[in-house]
């Protein structure tokens, strides 16, 4: 069994857990009301960062705060884990206390990459045009925005990094994989905008006293989709590279194990 923190070193990850729900919390509304609301119906950049909030940051936050303590879905008992990665269950068993330990034991790949999928497909019809001008015309729209993006984003993020009581399912491989396809997929959608000669949505109505140019918003926009995206997954890509690498089994030998098993048992973990 893993050594308990000191009280000093538990108190202050438990402070940092508080500031970042609390930081989720307080994003989620600062984008759902004016000013911000208003400008995203003027600038393609506040719409882009409403979306990059919603689908990343805001998810990271409330995963990484553990956001079910808050919310009273796990034991307020200190959870540890066994050298072998299981939990040690405390006495009173919550929902995501339960949750987690039926997570354990089980291949979380298959998972995490269906978890992809939504992301990826979340990413091109929220970033789509209509689906754009339609949040141009009726800002309440961000509102369902917001919970489809933060849901999902929560259950990726889930496979990405540890949240007491949950524990990353996926093979570090997987996560590394995982993160920059999400990355890259934000990146993709920024370049695009980029190039394009005309803007994509036509909801936005240009007026002479408006900060910036056409231009000048899309590339605001994308130099700000690249940065958060790159804020929020480098991270994840490099501390599990790192740590794949520091494992002590050979790291050439686990990809070829975990590759064999895939194919034997199929990509999503089925037979």
């Amino acid at each position: 069994m893993n050594s308990p923190e000191s009280p000093l070193t538990s108190s202050g990850r438990a402070r940092r857990r508080n500031i970042q729900v609390v930081g989720g919390a307080a994003l989620w509304v600062v984008a759902l009301v004016p000013p911000v609301l208003s400008w995203t119906t003027q600038y393609e950049f506040a719409q882009a960062v409403q979306f990059c909030l919603f689908a990343v940051v805001v998810p990271y936050l409330f995963v990484a705060g553990g956001l079910w303590r808050w919310l009273g879905l796990t034991s307020n008992e200190p959870l540890e884990f066994n050298d072998d990665g299981s939990l040690v269950a405390p006495r009173h068993l919550r929902a995501a206390d339960r949750w987690a330990r039926s997570k354990l034991g089980k291949d979380g790949h298959g998972r995490a990459v269906s978890l992809l999928i939504l992301f990826v497909a979340q990413c091109i019809l929220w970033r789509s045009a209509p689906v754009v001008d339609a949040l141009i015309r009726h800002p309440w729209l961000s509102s369902v925005e917001s919970l489809a993006l933060i849901g999902g984003g929560v259950f990726l993020w889930l496979e990405l990094v540890d949240s007491a009581p949950f524990r990353a399912g996926a093979p570090r491989p997987y996560r590394i994989g995982v993160a920059a396809v999400a990355m890259w997929t934000v990146w993709v959608i920024a370049y695009l905008m980029a190039m394009a000669q005309n803007t994509w949505y036509r909801g936005f109505v240009r007026v002479d006293h408006q900060l910036l140019s056409r231009v000048a918003d899309q590339q605001v926009t994308t130099g700000l989709m690249w940065f958060i995206a790159a804020a929020a997954f480098l991270p994840v890509v490099f501390v599990n590279l790192y740590r794949w690498l520091q494992s002590e089994e050979d790291p050439d030998e686990e990809l070829y194990h975990l590759v064999r098993k895939d194919r034997t048992r199929g990509f999503f973990g089925t037979n």
